[in-house]
């Protein structure tokens, strides 16, 4: 670390339709790459290079993304949101700034990664909803099936099964800490958290379930294929856009709740009495 620096962590929210993901590429606009020109703008001194705990995918949202970056200027902590703010595109939002510790990073500190997804599972298209869900309405899904197939991939094991092609990783193994998937109407949530993901891990994941809610795919096959490594078997892939990094966690808690990792909201669909979608219907 360079005398005189100061590492400054980042809580942002992004939509992520608007990016080809979190990492710079050759082509197409990141979310890395909007970010580091708005600070570079602030303190042009020497380059920037932004960090995040978690590298999302090209239409994959975050609700809570760690990021960090080292500062020489003289701009005083609490004028950081407001200024990157007045600076970057309104689907990039800082949410809060603090000083951390030159030993820290949004990577390497942190202890847990987590991810929402969100199905929307009805007969009925919802304008709203449709940026934020994949909707799956042939259908009704089988959400017990799902939640057990889900609560049998915690704890350490190789999820190679779950990796995209391109993956920079020696190996697949990572630790799955925490599962949740619930029905809230037409609507099927998934949470994961684990001590990190492997690229494209949680749609690919999410593909295999959802064939299994629509008996598509039985449970015993889904175990034979990720516990056997089978990639080759799973084929497909839920849509970037139902897809949410809630945010990461670290050994100490250094954000307000103002600016903690769950501000992604949690749909509900208040109607006095929804129509009930039958075991199968395709609505064409």
């Amino acid at each position: 670390m360079v005398k005189g620096l100061r590492r400054i962590a980042l809580s942002i929210q992004y939509d992520g339709s608007c990016f080809c993901g979190w990492q710079r590429q050759r082509e197409g606009t990141s979310v890395q790459s909007v970010l580091e020109t708005a600070i570079a703008d602030l303190d042009p001194f020497r380059p920037v290079k932004a960090v995040a705990a978690g590298r999302t995918d090209a239409g994959v949202h975050a609700a809570g993304q760690v990021v960090h970056f080292d500062s020489s200027g003289p701009i005083p902590i609490h004028r950081w949101t407001s200024a990157l703010n007045g600076r970057l595109p309104i689907t990039i939002r800082v949410r809060e700034a603090v000083d951390r510790p030159t030993t820290w990073h949004a990577c390497y500190s942190a202890t847990f990664r987590r991810y929402r997804y969100t199905i929307f599972n009805s007969c009925r298209p919802n304008l709203f909803l449709a940026p934020w869900s994949w909707h799956r309405y042939q259908f009704k899904l089988d959400e017990e099936m799902m939640r057990l197939a889900l609560e049998g991939l915690l704890g350490t094991n190789d999820f190679s099964a779950f990796q995209r092609a391109g993956s920079q990783r020696a190996d697949g193994i990572t630790t799955i800490q925490e599962v949740q998937l619930e029905r809230q109407g037409d609507l099927v949530i998934i949470e994961v958290q684990a001590s990190g993901f492997l690229y494209g891990m949680i749609r690919l994941l999410v593909g295999q379930l959802v064939s299994l809610g629509e008996h598509r795919l039985k449970l015993e096959t889904f175990e034979r294929r990720w516990k056997e490594c089978r990639r080759e078997e799973v084929k497909e892939a839920a849509p970037a856009h139902g897809l949410c990094f809630l945010g990461a966690g670290y050994d100490e808690s250094f954000f307000s709740e103002a600016g903690s990792h769950d501000s992604f909201p949690r749909y509900v669909l208040s109607v006095n009495d929804p129509p009930k979608l039958p075991p199968s219907l395709a609505c064409l």
